[in-house]
């Protein structure tokens, strides 16, 4: 049977990644401020704006089986460059938003329905600069579990923390040769991630024959959360 597949965010990077893949056997819908790379796809496109609109709004299909929140930001500043309001943009884009689509949709779920979010390796390994994404996303992991534990068994919820992904939105960290070879090392695995990379993960996620995972949050990192190459 075809399944109802919702992403927020799904027009660009690594969102349009997992909505193209998971078009070949799904109905998917994108909700999204913008059509991007959509337009060329057979996936329903709804435009909105996780930041000033409500999905309860939006035409959603009746039944939702599996649900992704994709918007994020990549702020990479000293503490000291960053104010209050960069924090709290930062809350509002990954934490806050996400929140607000989630209570739309909830009731849509069906029984064994799969949730999935999108964190950040630098939650859980202290990375310099990393300060405001760090908080935002993890009160996303912090969310994810304290959900997944209030609707079990009725839905699942996990979490994908990446680290650094070569998408329009690491552009600026990754665009020269030096830069991606410099960041290609940090990683045990020696190459940054690719979107199919975090595509395949989420889909691993959402499909309902594995059905025996919630309230984890899986590194898609390289190995460098967890591999220390320099002893």
């Amino acid at each position: 049977m075809m399944k109802n597949i919702l992403l927020i965010g799904g027009s660009h990077g690594i969102g349009l990644e997992i909505a193209s893949k998971l078009s070949v056997k799904n109905h998917v819908y994108v909700a999204s401020r913008t059509i991007g790379g959509l337009s060329e796809t057979n996936i329903t496109h709804i435009p909105f704006d996780a930041l000033s609109e409500n999905l309860s709004d939006k035409p959603l299909p009746e039944e939702i089986h599996g649900f992704v929140y994709c918007p994020g930001s990549i702020n990479i500043k000293p503490f000291k460059m960053l104010t209050e309001e960069s924090f709290r943009n930062e809350m509002e884009i990954n934490f806050f938003g996400l929140v607000k689509t989630v209570k739309s949709v909830i009731g849509n779920m069906v029984e064994g329905g799969s949730i999935v979010f999108l964190s950040t390796v630098a939650v859980s390994t202290g990375m310099p600069f990393h300060t405001s994404i760090s908080a935002a996303k993890g009160a996303i992991e912090g969310f994810a579990r304290a959900l997944a534990a209030e609707y079990a068994p009725k839905l699942r919820v996990n979490v994908i923390a990446p680290s650094l992904v070569d998408t329009p939105l690491s552009e600026r960290l990754l665009n020269n040769d030096k830069k991606k070879e410099m960041m290609a090392q940090r990683h045990p695995l020696k190459k940054v991630g690719r979107v199919s990379d975090v595509a395949n993960a989420v889909l691993f996620l959402l499909d309902f024959e594995n059905s025996w995972i919630t309230g984890q949050v899986i590194g898609v990192d390289g190995g460098i959360s967890t591999l220390n190459m320099n002893s």
